[in-house]
C-alpha cells in the first residue's frame, strides 16, 4: 500500500487520467441506475401503497388491469380476510380555465371506496366525500394543481374538485387521481351505475393464505394474481427493468476492461523498475500486491467522486425526470465497480510475476 500510494503522488497527472475515467464511468452507471429505478417505481408506486397480497382480475384480461372488467355482483364472489374494490382507467385532464396542449395532463383514475384498505394516506387536505371530488398524487403540484382546484376531463363534461394530495402514487408513469367508484364508472362509461351490475376493474386482496388457491373465488371467470407477479406483468415494466439492467451490467464490465487495460499498460511501462526491485530482493508477491492496492486506491477515489457528482446532480434535476436512488443500490454498485476494477488489475499480476530482472534491467 505504501509503494502504491507513493507512486500515485509522484505521477499525479498519469494517475489523474485513470481516476477521471473511473469518475465518468461510475457517474454514468450511478445515473442510469437512478433513472432505471425511478422509472420502475413510477410504474408501480400506487400498487405498492396497497400493501396487498393479491389482485383478482378477469381471466380474459391476461393480467392487464386495463382490459379487466367485472360487475359488482361478480366481485362479491371473491372472499378473503380483506378485499377492496378498484376501478381503473386512464385519462387526460386539465385545470379548469387553462387551455392549450401544455395544460393537458395524462393521469390514471382509481375508483375506490374510501373506507377500504387501499385508500392512500392523505398528506395534505382531506379525503373526498362525494362523487365530484378526488385526491391526487402530489406530483400534480408541478402542474400548478392545488387543493380546491377543479379539473376537467378531456372528452367529457365530468369535473372533479381536488380535496387533497397523497404521495408516491403513480401507475404506468402517470400520477393517480383517487375518486369514488361511482365517479369512476361515470368517467369510463359516461354514466354512473350504482346497481349491482355496476362495473369495476379488480378486487384487491389481503389474505394470510400461503397459496393463491386458498383465496375463495366462486367464479371461474376471475383469476387471482400475486402482487409480485402482477407488477412484473405491468405493460413495459419488465422491458424497462431488463433493458436498463443490461446497460448497467455492460457498463460495469466495460469499466473493468478499461481499468484493466490502463493498469496493464502502466505495468509494462514500469517493467524495468520492477526488474530493479526484484534484483534488490523484493518479491513478486509484494510487487503484485502493490499493483492491486494501487488499483483499489484509484478506483475507490474515482468511484467516490462519481458518487458525489451523482448525488449533487439528483438535486438539480427537474421533477419531471423519474430519478430515484436507493441506498442499497448505491452501496452495491460502489462495491461492484471497485471489485471489477481490482479484478481487471489481476491481468497485470501475471506480467509482474514473469518479469526477469536481468532482461528488464538490460
Amino acid at each position: 500500500m505504501f509503494l502504491a500510494w507513493k507512486e500515485i503522488k509522484y505521477e499525479k497527472t498519469r494517475f489523474a487520467l485513470i481516476i477521471g475515467v473511473m469518475v465518468l464511468v461510475s457517474y454514468l452507471v450511478y445515473f442510469l441506475t437512478g433513472l432505471a429505478y425511478g422509472l420502475a417505481q413510477a410504474n408501480r408506486t400506487s400498487v405498492d401503497k396497497w400493501d396487498a397480497d393479491a389482485v383478482v382480475l378477469t381471466d380474459e384480461s391476461n393480467s392487464n388491469i386495463n382490459m379487466s372488467m367485472m360487475t359488482l355482483k361478480e366481485a362479491e364472489e371473491v372472499s378473503a380476510d380483506e378485499t377492496a374494490l378498484l376501478g381503473q382507467t386512464a385519462g387526460v385532464v386539465r385545470k379548469e380555465g387553462t387551455t392549450g396542449e401544455a395544460a393537458k395532463i395524462n393521469v390514471t383514475f382509481f375508483g375506490i371506496d374510501p373506507d377500504e384498505f387501499i385508500m392512500p394516506e392523505v398528506i395534505e387536505g382531506e379525503v373526498f366525500t362525494n362523487d365530484d371530488e378526488a385526491i391526487a398524487d402530489s406530483s400534480l403540484k408541478d402542474d400548478d394543481v392545488e387543493i380546491g382546484d377543479v379539473i376537467e376531463l378531456a372528452g367529457s363534461d365530468k369535473k372533479l374538485t381536488i380535496t387533497g394530495f397523497t404521495e408516491n402514487a403513480q401507475f404506468n408513469t402517470a400520477p393517480v387521481l383517487y375518486t369514488t367508484i361511482a365517479s369512476y364508472q361515470e368517467i369510463r362509461f359516461e354514466k354512473a351505475d350504482d346497481s349491482e351490475n355496476g362495473r369495476i376493474s379488480a378486487v384487491v386482496v389481503r389474505d394470510d393464505a400461503s397459496d393463491l388457491s386458498d383465496i375463495n373465488i366462486d367464479n371461474d371467470d376471475l383469476k387471482p394474481y400475486a402482487i409480485k407477479d402482477y407488477i412484473n406483468k405491468i405493460p413495459s415494466y419488465n422491458a424497462q427493468v431488463l433493458t436498463f439492467g443490461l446497460m448497467i451490467g455492460f457498463l460495469v464490465i466495460i469499466a473493468a476492461v478499461v481499468i484493466g487495460i490502463f493498469i496493464y499498460v502502466l505495468t509494462l511501462q514500469k517493467a524495468s523498475m520492477f526488474g530493479v526491485m526484484k534484483a534488490q530482493g523484493i518479491s513478486s508477491g509484494y510487487i503484485a500486491k502493490s499493483v492491486i492496492a494501487q488499483t483499489f486506491i484509484l478506483s475507490a477515489i474515482g468511484v467516490g467522486i462519481g458518487l458525489v457528482l451523482t448525488i449533487g446532480t439528483s438535486f438539480a434535476l427537474p421533477s419531471a425526470v423519474p430519478y430515484q436512488t436507493d441506498p442499497l443500490f448505491l452501496i452495491g454498485i460502489t462495491g461492484l465497480l471497485v471489485l471489477v476494477a481490482v479484478l481487471g488489475a489481476l491481468f497485470s499480476v501475471r506480467t509482474v510475476v514473469n518479469i526477469d530482472p536481468l532482461e528488464a534491467i538490460g
